[in-house]
């Protein structure tokens, strides 16, 4: 009688894990919605002081630059540190290594 041969066992196959293309979407886009939160202020007085059509548009694409544009390094900051505290802490999904 002969034994049976062993099993030969497999690695863990290697999936495709996109946590830094993910970072980078979530980096985005909380860069965004800071510098949405920051010109929000100067775009709600805006809208209520100048009546509706195009001379408002011109006035508020102008006062959301004037609000931004000087905090503009804030809103960086807060994003990467949004993102790094989020992965840290493993809360943002598709940046949780398999463990």
């Amino acid at each position: 009688m002969s034994a049976t041969p062993p099993r030969p066992t497999r690695s863990p196959r290697a999936t495709f894990q996109p946590r830094f293309t993910i970072g980078l979407f979530y980096l985005v886009a909380f860069f965004m919605l800071y510098g949405l939160v920051l010109a929000a202020p100067a775009l709600i007085e805006v809208a209520n002081t100048v009546p509706p059509g195009p001379q408002q548009q011109a006035i508020a694409k102008q006062a959301a630059k004037e609000a931004v544009q000087s905090r503009l390094w804030m809103a960086g900051a807060a994003a990467v540190a949004t993102v790094a505290l989020g992965i840290r802490a493993g809360v943002l999904p598709g940046t949780r290594s398999p463990d």
